[in-house]
């Protein structure tokens, strides 16, 4: 059973901190008020008292005051003064009416400034008795002065009597009663808080009694009711939760409905779910489908299937749902990013009042694409691999009826078998290593070294000399000094392999006394490669496709040279297996070049 603690509840919290505000608002500013008339009244008590000294020193003061001014006055006037300040323990100050000081009890006359803009000289230079509190810089407190204006029989201003007195007293009594007005504010509030605490106990007697009944509603008993009778607002609040509870099983019937068929798109949510009508109208679209088809929440209910691309969607679904069998069909659409290839299971949906159809739509398009690519390699394989099939078996079948009469023409026959034999043999090389090198576990054991870049153009060079010199081909190495002491990440294998595809494409396609350039470079990011011949050059329309399986610019010319479009292919994919990058730049009969980026390593 749920028991709400009585300062965890917020409604009691609210309540206590209710109540306490009140109080404490109510004590603080009375006790702010009677704070201020004290010490108010004290202040004034003091003014009255410096003012009536004040007027008794006039009383002693006046005969000196009417005698003209000299030292022998000065020295009397201090005399006096310090006569006065001994027996009332009061500051006495005599000025003048242009605000010069003429004694002090305290400090010498002549080291005082001027008092003309004091406030209560200005004040007593008004005909009335004046006062004013501020801070003494040479007292160091506060201080309260009290001016009166001396006037002689012709009633001309004589001077002005000014006392003061120290404020520590009256701010003293001012602490004190502060003290005892914080102790009773405390007193009140404690107060405060057990009559607050003793009312919201109270309230919160039912409260707790209809929380734990709405608790063992929520929990699924139904059959719970909630009895408080409060006769306020309370009682009505129970009793509308009471109605509320008999309507919820129906409601409950509603909301499993509506939980299971969002239950249908969530199992399904890898690929794109619709639920459809009878009359083909999309219901709901989990989250795939919207983004497949860019289906918002106004196309619910009012878009039909068919407006996805195909008017067999909607056939395909009705008959789904007309003779209640499941069904896969294959359709081509057009989305958002681009034409994919859908396989769609339509599977009848039976519902309380009409027959619903559930599409779930599974995108083979990459499938249809691997398939396509797959075919296409193999009949290419096929095709190349017939070719030198076919002048092996031919020129074999004419050395199976030939006398060796002719020994230079039958000798010619079993070289060109050597020489198909061959480039078969170089084809099914370059088909399994590039199989071998597709295939993931192969490329995750592939070791990769520290290789330094600037032996390569060497390496290359030299594997390549007899080919080279065969044809009386110029190699020239161009190692930039940005290429020393660079680095790269490789297979060297491979790497060097890659190389020498594409010098022996340079050899095969450039003439007799040609020029091949090997170069290599590097800045603080990569380190650059550069494979650049003489030769016939690739013609424009042909450079998207060169690094294409299969593919040759000049089929005739390409396979007089032993090329089966590998070489290229090969090279490319070995570039981006080193994260490498390749372009390539040419023009007919005027040569080609390539040009290979790699990440630098330190």
């Amino acid at each position: 059973m749920l028991r709400i603690k009585l300062f965890q509840s917020k409604i009691s919290q609210r309540m206590i901190l209710s109540f306490l505000f009140v109080s404490f608002f109510s004590i603080s500013v009375l006790g702010l008020y009677l704070l201020n008339f004290f010490y108010q009244d004290n202040l004034q008590k003091q003014t009255a008292e410096l003012i009536r000294n004040a007027k008794i020193a006039e009383i002693l003061l006046a005969d000196e005051l009417s005698t003209p001014s000299s030292a022998e006055r000065s020295i009397r006037l201090e005399q006096k003064i310090h006569t006065i300040n001994a027996e009332t323990a009061l500051r006495l100050t005599l000025i003048n009416d242009s605000g010069v000081v003429l004694a002090d009890s305290s400090e010498p006359a002549e080291s005082l400034d001027n008092h003309m803009m004091r406030p209560e000289i200005q004040g007593a230079l008004n005909h009335t008795e004046s006062s004013s509190i501020r801070y003494s810089d040479t007292l160091k407190e506060n201080m309260l002065y009290a001016a009166i204006p001396v006037y002689n029989e012709q009633n001309e201003l004589l001077g002005i009597i000014r006392t003061a007195s120290s404020l520590t007293p009256v701010e003293a009594a001012y602490d004190a009663t502060r003290r005892t007005l914080l102790i009773a504010l405390a007193a009140a509030v404690l107060l405060a808080l057990c009559v607050s605490t003793l009312l919201a106990r109270r309230q919160l007697q039912p409260i707790q009694q209809m929380t734990e009944d709405a608790l063992a509603i929520s929990h699924g008993n139904l059959q719970k009711r909630l009895h408080i009778h409060t006769h306020d607002e309370l009682e009505l609040l129970a009793q509308t939760i009471n109605h509320l509870t008999s309507n919820l099983a129906q409601k409950i019937h509603e909301a499993a409905s509506a939980a299971h068929q969002q239950s249908l798109i969530l199992k399904n949510m890898d690929n794109g779910v619709l639920l459809l009508n009878a009359r083909g109208s999309i219901l709901t679209a989990n989250k795939k489908a919207r983004e497949l088809f860019q289906l918002t929440a106004a196309h619910l209910g009012k878009t039909s299937i068919h407006a996805l691309g195909s008017t067999l969607l909607s056939t395909s679904a009705q008959h789904a749902a007309q003779q209640k069998e499941s069904m896969t069909r294959t359709f081509s659409l057009s989305t958002p990013t681009g034409a994919k290839t859908f396989s769609i299971f339509f599977a009848p949906f039976p519902e309380k009042d009409e027959q619903l159809v559930l599409c779930v739509f599974h995108d083979i398009s990459l499938l249809q694409e691997l398939s396509h690519r797959q075919t296409e390699f193999v009949s290419n394989a096929a095709h190349e691999l017939a070719t030198p099939l076919t002048s092996i078996s031919g020129f074999a079948e004419t050395l199976l009826d030939d006398d060796f009469s002719q020994p230079e023409l039958s000798r010619k026959f079993i070289g060109t078998i050597y020489k198909e034999a061959q480039r078969m043999s170089r084809l099914i090389k370059e088909l399994l290593q590039l199989a071998r090198l597709d295939q993931s576990e192969y490329q995750q054991q592939l070791s990769l070294a520290k290789l330094e870049a600037q032996i390569f153009p060497a390496l290359v060079q030299h594997k390549l000399q007899a080919q080279t010199s065969k044809k009386k081909q110029q190699v020239r190495l161009a190692v930039s000094p940005s290429a020393k002491g660079a680095f790269l990440k490789a297979n060297e294998d491979l790497f060097l392999q890659l190389f020498i595809n594409l010098t022996e494409n340079a050899s095969k396609y450039t003439p007799e006394n040609g020029q091949i350039t090997l170069s290599c470079s590097a800045d603080k990011d990569s380190v650059f490669f550069l494979v650049k011949d003489t030769g016939i050059g690739i013609a424009a329309n042909d450079l998207p496709f060169i690094f294409d399986r299969f593919y040759r610019s000049d089929k005739a010319r390409s396979r007089a040279s032993g090329g089966n479009g590998l070489g290229l292919s090969l090279v490319q994919f070995l570039v981006g297996l080193f994260d490498g990058k390749i372009s390539v730049k040419s023009k007919l009969q005027e040569g080609t070049e390539f040009l290979l980026q790699f990440p630098r390593i330190n």
